[in-house]
């Protein structure tokens, strides 16, 4: 089992990697060809890595993941207080 999760947070940290490397406007083809991989554990991922930037002076690259890590908590429904105040609006 730990095998599988080390595999998973391999192919999160490579999905990563490429939505940081692509072409700006591209991060939803790069998504999309990965919709295995969109989950609650991807978007934890790239909150740590997000923190790690953050931490290791590079903003943008924070910022971004943060960014993109919401939005497809959003998608997800993984965001409930945006959500609810959407509903409540």
């Amino acid at each position: 089992m730990t095998e599988l999760t080390q595999e998973r947070q391999s192919l999160y940290m490579n999905l990563i990697d490429q939505l940081l490397r692509c072409p700006n406007g591209t991060e939803p083809e790069v998504l999309d060809s990965h919709p295995d991989l969109i989950d609650a554990g991807l978007i934890q991922m790239m909150s740590q890595v997000a923190a790690y930037f953050a931490h290791h002076d590079n903003p943008n690259a924070a910022e971004f993941l943060i960014h993109v890590a919401r939005e497809l908590a959003k998608q997800l429904g993984l965001y409930p207080a945006v959500a609810q105040t959407q509903t409540e609006g």
